[in-house]
């Protein structure tokens, strides 16, 4: 169980971690995002799957941190970290309503399943496990990015991307390919292999419906509510 202050540190850990990821997909893709206090914003269009902006505190004033994202291109979509703003009167919908997830280390695994993708034609092989119909989301930099772990069973039945950053791993792009591999082996696998390659620190992420109950199932709680916003204009 979880104690207040904890869940508090880890949900804003949590935030942080994730803009760390979206800044580590632009870096791949040549592009450079920017940190301020308040959130974390690219002024040129991230992509796809990407938000433009990241909030790293509730008092984020939401005029200013359009400001600082490119509104010119149909798509823009910012992830609102404690579910605070209100975009709907600024040409934004809610995409997504989610909760982020955080749970203690655990002791290092002995003999993790998933092993670390470190060349491009597996990394190749990986996207098109995670989903077939993309290609060149994960440029092959992103390998050599000493904050970016990307994971996959052995026959790519399953795998995820660990990413480093606010003293905590996160956890995202966790897929299941295999239909004889259910959610709840896939966690297992994942939180060992992050055990071994990541040991002492806390596993954070976020997910929503039927991934969140899985994820609660693997001992993840619950540390509060995120939105993605999607402009619709």
């Amino acid at each position: 169980m979880l104690t207040e202050n904890v869940r508090e540190a880890l949900l804003r850990a949590a935030a942080r971690n994730n803009a760390d990821w979206c800044e580590a997909i632009c870096r791949a893709h040549g592009l450079r995002g920017e940190f301020r206090l308040d959130a974390w914003t690219s002024p040129a269009r991230t992509p796809p799957y990407y938000p433009d902006a990241v909030t790293l505190t509730e008092h984020a004033d939401a005029g200013d941190l359009l400001a600082r994202i490119d509104l010119g291109v149909g798509g823009a979509s910012v992830k609102d970290s404690f579910a605070a703003l209100d975009l709907a009167d600024r040409g934004f919908a809610p995409l997504l309503d989610a909760r982020w997830i955080g749970r203690p280390a655990d002791p290092p695994a002995r003999d993790p399943l998933w092993q670390r993708i470190r060349t491009t034609g597996r990394l190749a092989a990986w996207e098109i496990a995670w989903d077939g119909g993309v290609e060149g989301l994960f440029p092959a930099s992103l390998l050599e990015d000493p904050s970016v772990l990307v994971l996959a069973s052995p026959d790519f039945g399953a795998g995820a991307v660990l990413n480093l950053g606010a003293g905590v791993v996160g956890v995202s792009n966790l897929f299941v390919a295999d239909p004889a591999v259910d959610a709840a082996r896939a966690w297992h696998d994942c939180l060992a292999a992050a055990s071994v390659r990541c040991p002492g620190l806390p596993v954070v992420g976020y997910e929503s419906g039927e991934e969140l109950a899985a994820a609660e199932k693997a001992g993840f709680t619950p540390l509060g509510p995120l939105r993605i916003w999607l402009a619709t204009s």
